[in-house]
């Protein structure tokens, strides 16, 4: 059983003017009570635009049943209080978003995450959060756990441990009538605009390599960042920015809903893992409850509902190495 309280959305955008295109309207629309990876994303607010972007609803957790072997790594004073808490980041589909009562979360991480509790016998107490405020609030003890597509990166290993559960990464979309057909190096950027979520790995990224263009005597790229992900997309559909830069399966997923959208190429993948506290003693718990996940089929059914079989995982580890 899963309690949430949503706390900490991002405000709702500006409403589009009239004179905007109807594409850019409905896309919006589609995206703004839905973000991404590897890397994460904003929270979005709530509302009735779920059910615009066809989020299954197909109930694919509540047949998982307590493993003893697993719940037996919890430290004694969870087992015995029998709750987590944890920070979940709602944004775009498919990772996690409202339904349409504004209130309810459903995606990828929150069907993930419920599995986990149901494995360890244990009541999440789920808080929405913001994206960029999660990992500070782990390191101080708020939350125990966190969901966001957190990537497993070298600088976020140093101070947060991950469980992975599933491989995202890195990617790009345009719009239709773009000229760009793939992007496999950063310099391939230089002169354009590039729209990215705030405080995510994107943003890192394009801020440490804007230096290759200029290194190549070309004009830098700018990075125009959005803590609403219905701003983003209007940004690229009205002509502001020329190309987004989120988490592969949040862009596939968006250009699958939206006409008028192209999904360019992946760039980079990345694991994707919950979040705790560096030297958290419930890491090895819940990789056995993936794990388990994982033996059982229901791992499999959970990508299966959110169409990102793509992204499975061989095995959970706890904090592996980043991918290069």
């Amino acid at each position: 059983m899963t309690t949430t309280t949503p706390r900490g959305r991002a405000a709702r955008a500006p409403r589009p003017r009239t004179t905007a295109p109807r594409a850019a309207v409905l896309l919006a629309t589609a995206v703004l009570a839905l973000t991404a990876c590897g890397s994460g994303g904003a929270a979005g607010a709530a509302g009735p635009a779920a059910a615009d972007a066809q989020v299954p609803t197909t109930d694919v957790v509540s047949g998982v049943t307590k493993d003893p072997a697993a719940a037996k790594l919890l430290p004694a004073d969870v087992r015995a209080r029998g709750t987590l808490a944890l920070a979940t980041s709602v944004g775009t589909p498919p990772g996690a978003t409202y339904l349409p009562d504004g209130t309810t979360v459903a995606g990828q991480d929150i069907d993930f995450a419920d599995a986990v509790g149901k494995v360890l016998g244990l009541k999440l107490t789920r808080e929405v959060a913001s994206f960029e405020a999660i990992l500070p609030a782990l390191d101080s003890g708020k939350y125990d756990l966190g969901t966001g597509n957190f990537g497993v990166t070298e600088e976020r290993r140093k101070t947060i441990d991950f469980v992975t559960y599933i491989n995202d990464g890195q990617g790009f979309a345009v719009r239709a009538d773009s000229p760009l057909k793939k992007v496999t190096a950063l310099p391939q950027l230089c002169g354009l605009t590039v729209a990215t979520g705030a405080g995510t790995t994107f943003e890192a990224t394009l801020e440490d390599n804007r230096h290759r263009c200029r290194d190549a005597g070309k004009p830098p790229y700018d990075v125009k960042t959005y803590a609403d992900q219905g701003a983003l997309w209007i940004s690229l559909q009205q002509g502001r920015s020329d190309v987004v830069m989120s988490t592969i399966n949040g862009l596939r997923y968006a250009v699958r809903q939206q006409q008028g959208l192209r999904f360019l190429n992946e760039f980079k993948r990345l694991d994707v893992g919950f979040a705790f506290k560096k030297g958290s003693p419930l890491a090895p718990a819940v990789q056995a409850a993936v794990n388990r996940l994982k033996a059982d089929g229901t791992y499999d059914r959970i990508l299966k509902k959110w169409g990102t079989g793509a992204s499975a995982v061989t095995t959970s580890r706890i904090s592996p190495p980043e991918i290069r």
